[in-house]
């Protein structure tokens, strides 16, 4: 089983731009097909075209239903968004837990009111589940193509299976422990010749804080290199005032 099997569906929808967007959001999650039911807009829509940007196919591919149960004939599996609690005779679930009720092998549906007003009784009627997105109770519709896509995350979530992981493109190599050391003794060596590790009863703490700072910095190679070149850098000029006060400012917090 596949997102090939996933069909997003409009009842009434009312914008061109909004049935775009949602075009674009379901392909941004590998979705293809998008189906509607008696657009309230003229179809086919150059606003949809539009806002769907790289989603044009998705757009030029729709199926136009004049009924919901016409639209839902060849589908085995259906949740119904909506923003409220119905009083209807159906199971309601939350978003995130679709991936518990989606069934292997079965051609899923997902319907979406109008923007105005939602999905009717009678509409929900067709569905297996109402879902909910769960959100501020005081203020609960969502944009129809932002209800869209918290749905197409969860399922995509579902299809991919395990845990998506990325690797950074940066290359260099996280420094050593004893290039890290080897940086620190530059810098306490530095600050004793400015006089910065002073009184000498505090001393200890203020290396032990700098320590801490450095060695849970994760450097790379590279980073340890910049750092050494700013304080070498600075190292050249002697700027006692500017010394004394950041050495006044380190003392007074110090523990």
């Amino acid at each position: 089983m596949s997102l090939s099997k996933i069909y997003f569906i409009l009842v009434r929808p009312q914008m061109g731009e909004n049935i775009g967007s949602v075009a674009r959001a379901i392909k941004n999650f590998n979705i293809k097909y998008l189906r509607i039911v008696n657009p309230r807009c003229n179809w086919p829509n150059q606003k949809a075209i539009a806002t769907s940007v790289g989603a044009k196919d998705i757009v030029k591919s729709v199926k136009i239903y004049d009924t919901v149960e016409k639209s839902i004939g060849d589908l085995d599996l259906i949740f119904a968004s909506s923003s409220r609690i119905r009083r209807v005779n159906k199971k309601i679930i939350s978003v995130s837990n679709l991936k518990t009720k989606i069934t292997k092998g079965k051609k899923i549906g997902v319907l979406f009111g109008p923007e105005a007003s939602g999905l009717s009784n009678d509409e929900i009627s067709c569905a297996d589940y109402l879902v909910k997105i769960p959100s501020n109770k005081k203020f609960s519709s969502l944009n129809l193509s932002h209800s869209a896509i918290i749905f197409c995350f969860e399922i995509f979530k579902y299809f991919s299976g395990e845990k998506t992981k990325y690797k950074t493109g940066y290359r260099s190599s996280v420094a050593r422990k004893s290039e890290v050391n080897k940086f620190l003794n530059f810098i306490i060596k530095g600050l004793d010749r400015k006089g910065f590790l002073q009184p000498n009863h505090k001393r200890q703490s203020m290396i032990r804080n700098i320590n801490n700072i450095f060695h849970r910095s994760n450097l790379s190679d590279q980073e340890i290199r910049i750092l050494l070149g700013i304080f070498s850098t600075l190292n050249e000029f002697n700027k006692k005032s500017w010394i004394d006060k950041w050495h006044s400012l380190f003392i007074n917090h110090v523990v």
